[in-house]
């Protein structure tokens, strides 16, 4: 048997394919510079995959500028601006001695009204940054100011919590098992070769264990990877190791299912150029290749990197390592004044609850908060093109910090481009009935930016895709693995009737655990300005009165303004219908209308856990699908801005409490989007995408329908196409 530093080696090798959304970073995480490193173009090279990653293109008319300027108050720090704050904190006396660790690094955003009231050409607002240190095992929270070269504020949380995990903090928890030798005799009694051994870390949550109390603590699970790039689907179940992150030692071993087979790995494969072709199958024939062309190039254009104007639309994006993606001062034209008009302040997806519903040792804890624990931009990988994007798509990068305080990028992570699927976008036809012969229909061409994360087995995919009609649509796309549990079952007709099942078979002897998706999005509405309310619209049903109609009933609109945060919490119901409006109560139409927006709900779900269940108490935001609170900087994270081990004592809930007065202020609102999962067959050994949305839609915004006067499409306006063969 090799030594202990055997193991560690080995370990690491473990952790760039168990762990592999943060092996990235790797390569410019020891070696500080002022440029960014670029993270590798694929992570799994294999002479068995055809498949060629040709590099992102770029739209003909814009290009990226060379130099990291700063063109506007929200751009995110440069990598010179990463690399300052690295060494301001470095020489700032506190630290001087032991400089702790960054758990996390971004532009501390200048004050609204700063932002609200400049102006291109405008000197920009002082430049600072907020980051958030551990030490002692105590988070420090600094606002370093860039022009000075001075910490401006410092405090220490002194709630529950703490700040995100680092890469640092993975690849130690993952040495830990391989130096213990009942981890080792637990493989090798499994029959499973520790060089086929792959392991993730599940964040642990919170339940008052005493052994996890004042300590920052993360589970490890294995699998066995012999035959097969899915490690996922061949779980070592009943083996899960506590491990203290800070000390670098076990706390809790569990090794209860040795007696549960690890699952085939035939069929588990899901590589291009890998999947194994099934005897006695006949197989679709192939869809040959599709793109839109765009022969006069795309309609928009990115001025400084990062402010984007399309159509009748202008907006600010960035990436961010914890929202992923944000989404800052979208502005639409007026067709009537021409004039640009705010519709949302600031948006990006919050926080992401995802809690598996399986009590036993192994299972209980998994009830992950992907945003505050991992960050969905730090897990964000490199969009493929053609794949992910299409041809025409314009790639922007992301640039963060790690530990040290080296700047790093994140290459190609946001992908903006115009989509057409032959959609249409209004249209009327005129009966001949009517002795009118009038054909008129109008294409929809939207506009969409678009980021993915890899938060271990699971891919979030999120658009924010926009109308020419006002309309923002906003969409979370979920694939990649189920997490699955070991069983001792290869066909249903084998389970007895007192085993508990967690979830349906899904392959011989792995059951798909049960499931729920929710992700909270922060959406800080400014409809013609800050000061704006939140009305629920109701229908309600009115009782005809005897001998006015035939009709028995109908249904009429009752407006409630919420004065306070305790009007506007809603819980969707399907037989209590509502429309939900954010609305500039000053800013009226000809007609006497407020202008305003409405969050109009795709398909949805409500958590249905105990509200005192330790995840759903540290997650009570997701106890209403809708809040509204007023604006305040420091209320963005859902879950609070420490989540990891958190206890729900610094959530959207618990500041929701105050039941402050929320009408004609600067509000925001937060609306939750969720699916539960029953795993099926379909899903395995990858899930096709499943999507969830919401649209944010013009209600009296404009005087009338603002694409009235677009163009149709002609023969002469578009590229002349043969086919290659006949139907």
């Amino acid at each position: 048997m090799a030594g202990p530093s055997s193991y560690l080696r080995f370990s690491l090798s473990i952790f760039f394919f168990s762990f592999f959304l943060f092996s990235i970073f790797i390569p410019s995480w020891y070696h500080p510079s002022h440029k960014p490193k670029l993270r590798p173009n694929r992570f799994f090279p294999t002479s068995k995959s055809p498949v060629v990653e040709e590099p992102p293109r770029i739209c003909k008319t814009k290009t990226r500028p060379s130099s990291r300027t700063i063109h506007h108050p929200l751009d995110p720090l440069t990598p010179q601006e990463i690399t300052r704050v690295g060494l301001i904190l470095r020489s700032y006396p506190p630290f001087e001695s032991s400089p702790p660790p960054i758990h996390s690094l971004s532009l501390h955003e200048p004050e609204k009204p700063e932002v609200l009231a400049w102006e291109k050409g405008d000197p920009l607002p002082p430049r600072r940054a907020f980051v958030l240190a551990l030490s002692s095992g105590r988070t420090h929270e600094l606002v370093v100011d860039l022009g000075s070269g001075l910490v401006e504020a410092h405090s220490i949380e002194s709630g529950s919590g703490y700040p995100p995990l680092t890469l640092d903090d993975l690849v130690a928890a993952l040495a830990v098992p391989f130096a213990s030798v009942e981890f080792n005799e637990s493989i090798l009694a499994r029959g499973v070769q520790l060089s086929d051994v792959k392991c993730i870390t599940p964040s642990s949550g919170w339940y008052g264990q005493a052994e996890e109390e004042k300590r920052r603590v993360i589970k490890v699970q294995c699998f066995d990877q012999e035959g097969t790039s899915n490690f996922y689907m061949r779980p070592l179940e009943g083996l899960t190791m506590t491990v203290d992150i800070d000390k670098r030692e076990i706390v809790k071993f569990l090794d209860s299912g040795r007696g549960i087979p690890i699952p085939k790995s035939a069929g588990t494969e899901y590589r291009y150029g890998s999947v194994e072709e099934e005897v006695g199958r006949d197989s679709a024939p192939p869809l040959k290749p599709i793109s839109m062309e765009q022969p006069g190039g795309p309609s928009f254009s990115v001025e400084g990197r990062h402010v984007v104007k399309w159509a009748n639309w202008e907006f600010h994006l960035k990436a961010d390592h914890r929202a992923g993606m944000v989404i800052s001062r979208a502005r639409v034209r007026d067709p009537e004044t021409g004039t640009l008009r705010s519709v949302m302040y600031k948006g990006f997806v919050s926080e992401l609850f995802v809690p598996y519903m399986d009590p036993d040792d192994g299972w209980y804890f998994k009830t992950y908060m992907d945003a505050g624990e991992f960050g969905m931009g730090v897990t964000a990988m490199s969009l493929v093109p053609l794949n992910d994007c299409p041809r025409n798509a314009y790639y922007m990068d992301g640039i963060f910090a790690s530990s040290d305080g080296t700047p790093y990028s994140q290459s190609n992570m946001i992908c903006l481009f115009e989509r057409y699927a032959g959609d249409i976008s209004w249209r009327h036809y005129e009966s001949p009935l009517t002795g009118a012969e009038i054909r008129e229909s109008r294409p929809k061409v939207t506009l969409v930016a678009r980021m993915a994360s890899s938060v271990g087995n699971y891919d979030y995919i999120f658009d924010w895709e926009f109308q020419t009609d006002g309309l923002i649509q906003v969409k979370a796309s979920l694939s990649g693995m189920l997490m699955v549990k070991g069983a001792p079952f290869e066909n249903t007709k084998n389970v007895p009737e007192d085993y508990e099942m967690t979830g349906p078979l899904v392959s011989e002897n792995v059951i798909g655990v049960i499931h729920d998706h929710f992700m909270t999005f922060h959406l800080d509405m400014d409809i013609d300005g800050s000061n704006n309310s939140f009305v629920n619209v109701r229908l309600e049903k009115e009782e005809t009165p005897p001998g006015r109609s035939p009709r028995k009933s109908y249904v009429k609109a009752r407006r409630l303004v919420a004065r306070t945060e305790g009007d506007a919490k809603i819980k969707l119901k399907l037989y209590e219908p509502s429309e939900f409006h954010v609305i500039n109560p000053s800013r009226l139409s000809r007609l006497g209308n407020p202008a305003g927006y409405k969050v109009v709900p795709g398909g949805n779900a409500a958590s249905l856990l105990d509200v005192d269940d330790p995840p759903q108490l540290r997650n009570a935001y997701t106890n209403n699908q809708i809040w509204v609170t007023p604006y305040n900087r420091s209320e963005q994270w859902a879950g609070g801005l420490l989540v990891y081990q958190s206890r729900g004592d610094n959530t959207l809930a618990t500041w929701s409490e105050r039941n402050r007065p929320i009408e004609d202020r600067d509000i925001v609102l937060w609306y939750t989007v969720g699916v539960h999962h029953i795993p099926c067959q379909e899903d395995f050994p990858v899930m096709p995408t499943v999507q969830l949305s919401f649209d944010l839609k013009p209600v009296n915004f404009f005087e009338s329908n603002p694409i009235l006067h677009a163009a149709p499409y002609f023969e002469k306006d578009l590229p002349v196409c043969t086919m290659a063969a006949s139907f």
